[in-house]
């Protein structure tokens, strides 16, 4: 057993949970034997308590790092605001700096409030939308975070929020009068929205632009259509979207404008920082509530968030981790077809996921995070992409995945017993409790 496993055995009887995040648990990769923590991180490298040396061919800081851990320039920034200082009795020029750059990429917006993290910018977008609306009723579709107005979904009927992203979410501690305020409605299911609104005092429509499929049938104007005839607050979380196909919402693919949005996780390149832009007939209603935090006026956010935004737009990153994710797409189709392997793959290009149609699709799933750690890679059923993975470590992988496809491809064919193969538990797939 590693340091890093021996760290989060004591971890779990001193944090409930045992990690901050639940995409970091060790046990949604490989339980028992994972690294759990890092001491370093440069490029697309991981080094764990024990100096091994591993290519993250996995989630990238669950998808914050479009260039790379430790990007030169954006460090270089941030270094220098350490060293003027973090925090003062005033405030960051950096955060009118910031606003006026996110307004310049988001044209038909005149607002914005910054944020550290992307449960809190849903938040703030919903009071915001509630005040400007006046109405409490939310129509949502997609995953907006572990606040309370979201998770109160599932006090609705039961489990309201299995198809938006996690099965299983329990909405204990969440006020049970908060019962069908949040109505979760399906993608490209524009008569299922139609219903809810008609039949519902909606105020607020907020939904992810696209997250495993784009939008048929028009179905993105329609919703636009809808919101703007029934003076409804349409707001678009690009959290996760945000500058992966375009430098800036993935709603520019699709030509609908929101009247609010929110971005997270690729803003900053791996530091804290997010953004709600909105139009001012939206954004002003904020003064006729209370928002505010000590936090959001840090000035590393903002700083990282600026020097971000200048690397990606010279460099245009999200073409890159674009074409890099359909490679990587590509090598999965190749790799499964030539050991007689069905698979199904997800997710836009830069954050891919794929799953084995079988039965035993999480047992696989776990032999690949099991062999190909041994190969010095953190790697399981998904690949999200930064402008540090290039070519090279895409052969290095797909060279050590191929004896990991063959493997299961012998399970396949009632050559071996999966459970003969792998060293440890299964992972988990959702939410569960930790013992």
């Amino acid at each position: 057993m590693g340091k890093g496993q021996e760290l989060y055995k004591k971890a779990k009887s001193l944090i409930p949970g045992g990690t901050m995040l639940l995409s970091k648990r060790p046990e949604m990769f490989l339980p028992d034997q994972w690294p759990s923590y890092f001491s370093r991180a440069k490029g697309c490298k991981v080094w764990d308590l024990d100096g091994k040396e591993l290519i993250d061919m996995s989630i990238m800081g669950i998808g914050t790092n479009t260039l790379g851990y430790g990007n030169d320039e954006v460090d270089a920034a941030v270094l220098e605001t350490v060293k003027n200082g973090n925090m003062s009795t005033l405030n960051c020029p950096e955060e009118v700096y910031l606003a006026e750059k996110l307004i310049e990429l988001n044209p038909w917006a005149d607002m914005v409030r910054l944020a550290r993290s992307g449960g809190e910018a849903n938040a703030i977008a919903i009071r915001i939308a509630r005040a400007a609306s006046g109405r409490d009723k939310v129509a949502i579709c997609g995953y907006h975070g572990w606040h309370d107005w979201y998770l109160s979904a599932n006090h609705n009927a039961g489990d309201d929020l299995s198809s938006h992203l996690l099965p299983g979410l329990s909405p204990n501690g969440v006020p049970k009068n908060l019962k069908d305020t949040v109505l979760p409605f399906h993608y490209n299911n524009y008569e299922e929205l139609e219903a809810l609104v008609e039949n519902n005092d909606v105020g607020v429509i907020k939904m992810e632009v696209v997250r495993n499929f784009g939008p048929e049938d028009n179905f993105l104007q329609k919703v636009r259509d809808l919101a703007t005839s029934k003076n409804i607050v349409l707001i678009f979380d690009e959290c996760t979207s945000g500058f992966r196909e375009t430098f800036g919402g993935i709603y520019q693919k699709y030509g609908v404008e929101p009247d609010m949005a929110m971005y997270g996780k690729t803003i900053g390149n791996g530091y804290a920082l997010t953004a709600v832009v909105g139009k001012k007939s939206v954004m002003e209603a904020a003064q006729s509530t209370f928002i505010s935090s000590t936090f959001w006026t840090e000035r590393i956010g903002p700083t990282a968030a600026l020097a971000t935004l200048k690397v990606m737009e010279k460099t245009k990153s999200w073409e890159y981790i674009t074409a890099i994710g359909n490679e990587m797409r590509s090598g999965w189709k190749k790799l499964a077809n030539s050991h007689n392997l069905e698979i199904n793959i997800s997710g836009i290009p830069a954050l891919s996921t794929y799953g084995f149609k079988s039965p035993n699709a999480l047992a696989y799933k776990t032999l690949i995070a099991q062999e190909m750690l041994k190969k010095g890679f953190l790697a399981s059923t998904n690949f999200y992409a930064s402008t540090a993975h290039n070519q090279s470590y895409l052969e290095q992988y797909f060279n050590e995945l191929d004896a990991v496809y063959g493997l299961i491809s012998e399970c396949e064919k009632g050559n071996k017993k999966i459970e003969d193969l792998l060293e440890g538990p299964i992972c988990h797939s959702g939410f569960s409790r930790l013992n």
